[in-house]
């Protein structure tokens, strides 16, 4: 495969992954799309790994559609994984939605955390992650140190590694192929 071909499918899986992610915020698409945007990330990142299409890829296009893939499809993505430790979670425990009633607002401020880390990683500022997190964490603090359930603090532990391993990996997908 010529670095041209790399770019243009590369670019086309980046753009395959947003669409996914936008469907994955429909109440039908939760169960199917999150995991189909995992697999064409994955498949982004595969594809990127083997050559420098640095010429060839149009970086901003690339760190644009990267960009939409963090923010939309993180949210998805981790409300599947969040559906998964439901299941395998032991009975009697509160769930998601006491942790989400208790930490309002999660969904922005993820797509604000995956863009920030996003941008951040793209940008060659890995301390921009860890302002990201610091943020985060004495934003949240108040409301996690005052809870009887530790599964609210569980959450958003689970919650906030999936959001930023999302970002990473989107971030990481240019990164490689540029």
């Amino acid at each position: 495969m010529t670095p041209e071909e790399t770019g243009a499918l590369v670019l086309a899986l980046l753009g395959a992954g947003v669409v996914a992610a936008a469907w994955g915020w429909t109440s039908a698409g939760r169960t199917i799309w999150p995991p189909a945007s995992l697999a064409v990330l994955a498949a982004a990142l595969a594809t990127a790994v083997p050559a420098h299409v640095e010429e060839q890829t149009p970086v901003a296009v690339a760190m644009a559609l990267a960009g939409l893939l963090a923010v939309a499809g993180g949210g998805p993505v981790t409300a599947w994984v969040f559906a998964f430790v439901d299941r395998h979670d032991a009975p009697g425990r509160q769930g998601m939605a006491h942790a989400a009633a208790v930490l309002r607002g999660g969904a922005w401020i993820g797509g604000l955390e995956r863009a920030a880390i996003t941008a951040s990683l793209l940008a060659g500022w890995p301390e921009g992650v860890a302002i990201s997190l610091a943020l985060k964490g004495l934003g949240r603090y108040p409301e996690l140190r005052n809870q009887d359930n530790t599964g609210t603090a569980e959450r958003f532990i689970i919650g906030t590694f999936t959001s930023v391993l999302w970002a990473a990996a989107c971030a990481g997908v240019v990164l490689l192929a540029t």
